[in-house]
């Protein structure tokens, strides 16, 4: 073996890290933001102390130092207990009216349509399933089912006569 190659080998193989001061810096960061840190925050906090380091550099770096940050599970709890005012269960079950305006069902049903959502809203009667009064709305609101009602209570007091005869 050649001296030269010798000698070469000899001082290269020393650990000269070339990201010392980086990875010490890194460490401190991740460690100082109690490991919540990916290397994405790691990067712009090092950027934003002034090092000129690659994204990539510091994702390979965090990962030969096995960082790797914690990410919190945050569960969709959708419940939250009874909210406003139960109404009286009056029906019962029994969906069948024995006059016209004696029972009347709503719902508010979502329509998409191509690229917006459209919210129809029904009033049904019991009696015969004749829709009674309906509307269409962008937003699913009160506004929506007080118009409703107040076309359908409209509808219903000028047919009122001609159920009286019935």
């Amino acid at each position: 073996m050649a001296r030269s190659t010798y000698y070469y080998h000899i001082l290269h193989s020393k650990d000269t890290d070339k990201y010392k001061e980086e990875k010490n810096r890194i460490s401190a960061i991740f460690q100082q933001h109690k490991m919540r840190y990916g290397y994405r925050r790691v990067y712009l906090q090092l950027r934003n102390e002034g090092y000129i380091i690659n994204h990539k550099t510091v994702q390979k770096l965090m990962s030969a130092m096995h960082l790797k940050s914690k990410v919190r599970k945050i569960r969709y709890r959708s419940y939250k207990g009874t909210v406003g005012k139960i109404a009286p269960h009056i029906i019962e079950r029994n969906f069948v009216a024995l006059k016209p305006n004696k029972k009347w069902a709503t719902d508010v049903t979502e329509f998409k349509i191509h690229d917006t959502k459209a919210y129809l809203s029904p009033i049904l009667d019991m009696y015969n399933g004749e829709i009674i009064s309906y509307t269409i709305s962008d937003h699913p609101d009160l506004r929506m089912v007080l118009n409703m009602i107040n076309s359908a209570t409209k509808k219903s007091e000028s047919n009122k006569r001609t159920y009286s005869t019935l």
